[in-house]
């Protein structure tokens, strides 16, 4: 029978060019893995968030591989930094394509595959709500990056909490590298049994050996100049400027004269506009005076990759930290010796004196020893260079590697399948009291510590409705459901049926607008525009986030300040970045998106039920019509604005 995966990736998309800021080993690894699974069988569903508005929602890649386009935040580039805030929306949008056949779903996903947290986030959140087990790649980990990056790690901190969730709830973990295993169970306490060692692959149909005096012809090189080669994302924790300074003895030390070949970059012509490390390098460059030496090639596309490795006599990588690294296998695979950091998945890729050198990260001195050495031994370096071929073809190919991530995969599968059968009713008996075990724990944690907040919410709504305003409400996903129940409640009644309407809008009703403005313009603006179109003095926006993180909602919220317009906001968690833009804020003390969304259904109701009681208690009621009787009156005069 057909298994159905979904790989969810989504900064790195297998359309993506290598060498960019965010277009790696990732996008690699992730259009890598589709190609094989399906040859092997497999139908798969890359979902990928949609950096461009001409970029259609479902792409027929290949045979077997479909790339879904996810609209979530705006169709530009978004940095991963960055990216967190539209996950909400992501992971809003895969739901519906799951159960929704009209968004071009042919079948239901037996398995996830999440590459990198913020998609494991998502795989998370659907295996809660449907049921699909997931696997996940971390590719790199948050709290391994903030050690090495410290303040340049531009991640928010909610990625550790995150990435312990994850770790927790995941069905299983592929570490890339025995590094990147060491590291899981130490800084996540992950289980050793949950994680499997496969490691990242080469093509080879696209990285062979080729004649090198052939190569450097295609390329325009000398066939007698040195040649050393960098290739990779240009981004500081690469090291690029340590090859650079370590290139400068090799030239002034050593007497020895090469040129450095950097390659990468977000444009065909090395551009320090769109690129702004280009900047930093050139400017060591001319500092250890090798500038003329140094030629920045710009971005290439992968097809043309294999020339620069087979031109190169010697590969160059020395980053801080990498989690794996795919640049050294393809280099071994066109049999060029690697001078490489002794770190991460580098030092288990890359056998020191066997397929090239493994040396300390930001240490010039002993790389240009080793290029030197390189390029004096031709010999060695032939030796090298075939012993590195001969390694990669034995143990990283992506049909090897993609042999053992379906036998995961199969593995995965027959358990669930083993605890199905074997004891569904205690497993259903236990979820029913676990469920309310920990709904009523929330819910008694916020009954102690909302009160003022929701009171103050309260005030304003009473305020607005009483000057003559109307309340406009807004969300995604279940939140959006939400505000629209919000919205009938008052628009309807909750206890007095006789009061006249109150106005409230849901901005989630209009798909007419809402499809129409997504599909034109992007989704970050959708709440905006509504905003901007409706809002008058005196009325109030109260948004509805589980994360505080949705961009539009965020922006939503932006708009009601400059129109000088009054908001609430109903959030979870740490209350994202909505917290410091709303003018009064429900917090669920809770980081479970189920748990976060039954408070605040419980809180609307709340709301509703005061604003309507302190009408009636004060006399201000907005339908003089609805009259309770006295001991109702006495009752409503005490708790009008109590809980």
């Amino acid at each position: 029978m057909t298994k159905f995966i979904a790989l969810i990736s989504e900064h790195a998309s297998p359309l993506g060019t290598f060498g960019g800021a965010d277009s790696g080993g990732q996008n690699v690894y992730v259009g890598q893995i589709a190609k094989h699974l399906a040859a092997s069988g497999y139908k798969v569903d890359v979902f990928t968030r949609r950096d461009s508005h001409e970029l259609p929602e479902i792409i027929e890649w290949m045979n077997g591989v479909r790339i879904i386009n996810v609209p979530a935040g705006p169709a530009i580039y978004v940095r991963k930094e960055d990216m967190l805030p539209y996950m909400e929306e992501f992971t809003t949008y895969v739901l519906n394509f799951c159960q929704n056949s009209s968004y071009g779903n042919k079948y239901k996903y037996d398995l996830i595959h999440a590459n990198f947290w913020m998609s494991a986030l998502v795989a998370a959140e659907i295996k809660r709500i449907l049921g699909i087990p997931f696997v996940v790649t971390f590719h790199a980990l948050g709290r391994v990056r903030r050690f090495w990056q410290g303040d340049a790690d531009e991640f928010p901190d909610a990625r550790f909490t995150i990435e312990d969730r994850i770790v927790k709830e995941a069905d299983h973990i592929i570490a890339e590298c025995p590094q990147d295993e060491e590291d899981l169970r130490k800084l996540y306490c992950a289980k050793k049994e949950n994680i499997t060692i496969i490691p990242c692959g080469f093509d080879a149909a696209e990285f062979s050996p080729v004649n090198k005096i052939s190569a450097r012809e295609k390329l325009d090189f000398s066939p007698d100049e040195n040649l050393i080669l960098q290739l990779g994302r240009l981004v500081p924790r690469k090291g690029v400027d340590t090859v650079i300074r370590a290139f400068g003895r090799v030239l002034q030390q050593y007497q020895i004269p090469a040129r450095l070949l950097i390659v990468g970059g977000e444009s065909e012509e090395p551009d320090p506009r769109t690129t702004p490390e280009i900047n930093r390098l050139q400017a060591v460059a001319l500092e250890e005076g090798v500038e003329s030496q140094v030629t920045f090639v710009g971005r290439r596309n992968r097809e043309i990759l294999k020339y620069y490795y087979c031109a190169s006599d010697v590969f160059v990588t020395t980053p801080w930290y990498e989690p794996f690294g795919i640049t050294p296998l393809e280099a071994m695979a066109c049999g060029t010796p690697v001078i490489g950091s002794n770190v991460g998945g580098i030092k288990f890729t890359v056998k020191d004196s066997e397929t090239g050198f493994l040396v300390p990260p930001n240490d010039p001195d002993t790389i240009a020893e080793k290029i030197a050495y390189l390029l004096k031994n031709p010999e060695i370096r032939d030796r090298l260079g075939s012993q590195g071929r001969d390694r990669v073809a034995r143990y990283f190919t992506w049909k090897k590697v993609t042999n053992s991530i379906a036998t995961l995969y199969e593995k995965v599968l027959r358990h669930k399948q083993r605890t199905i059968i074997s004891s569904p009713a205690p497993s259903s008996g236990s979820l029913i009291d676990e469920s309310f075990t920990a709904a009523i724990a929330v819910m008694e944690k916020s009954r102690h510590t909302l009160k003022s907040a929701i009171q103050e919410a309260a005030e304003l709504l009473f305020s607005c409705f009483s000057l003559g305003g109307k309340v406009l409400v807004c969300g995604n996903g279940g939140s959006a459901a939400d505000a629209q129940h919000f919205a009938a409640e008052f628009v309807g009644k909750l206890r007095c049926s006789k009061r006249s309407g109150l106005p409230v809008m849901a901005l989630t009703a209009d798909t007419a607008f809402l499809t129409a403005w997504a599909n034109d313009v992007g989704y970050e603006h959708v709440f905006a525009r509504q905003v901007e179109a409706f809002a008058q003095p005196g009325d109030l926006l109260l948004g509805i986030s589980t994360s505080g993180r949705s961009r539009n909602i965020i922006e939503a919220f932006k708009t009601a300040r400059h129109l000088r317009i009054n908001t609430i906001a109903l959030l979870g968690g740490d209350g994202g970045e909505v917290l410091a833009i709303a003018d009064s804020a429900v917090v669920v003390p809770a980081t479970d998106t189920q748990r976060i969304q039954e408070v605040q259904h419980i809180v609307l109701h709340i709301l509703c039920e005061l604003v309507e009681s302190r009408g009636l208690a004060t006399g201000e009621s907005m339908n003089p019509q609805c009259r309770i009787p006295n001991n109702e009156l006495r009752l409503a005069n005490h708790q009008a604005l109590t809980i």
